[in-house]
């Protein structure tokens, strides 16, 4: 895969990314924060559902394997380097189930699982 593909594929991953962030950011000023980690971790299959749809139809350049474990290791990353280190200042949020690991499950299953319905 070349540099322009690995480029489509996480600017996809990315788009998931940004949904989920807008979810919490948005949650967490109207709401509280246990509400805003529900509607998150409803939202983010959702969001990564979509955006694996349109990223299958119409590029489709890696498996649903391969596009599910890439999507999930650029949003840990970005959880990782963004949110815990930059914003938070701590990695309390991955002792999290409800806040980190439910979501990440769920966005790996909803990106393979739409890869596996769409590709076959």
């Amino acid at each position: 895969m070349n540099i322009q593909k690995t480029i489509i594929l996480l600017a996809h991953g990315f788009a998931g990314w940004v949904l989920c962030a807008a979810s919490m950011g948005i949650g967490m000023s109207v709401t509280s924060l246990q509400n805003a980690l529900i509607v998150h971790a409803v939202a983010a299959p959702i969001f990564f559902a979509v955006i694996s749809l349109v990223y299958f139809r119409k590029f489709n350049f890696t498996t649903p394997l391969q596009t599910a474990t890439a999507f999930l290791a650029f949003v840990i990353a970005l959880d990782f380097f963004v949110v815990a280190m930059l914003i938070n200042h701590s990695y309390a949020m991955f002792a999290s189930l409800i806040g980190t690991w439910i979501p990440f499950a769920m966005i790996f299953s909803s990106t393979y699982l739409t890869g596996l319905m769409t590709v076959n």
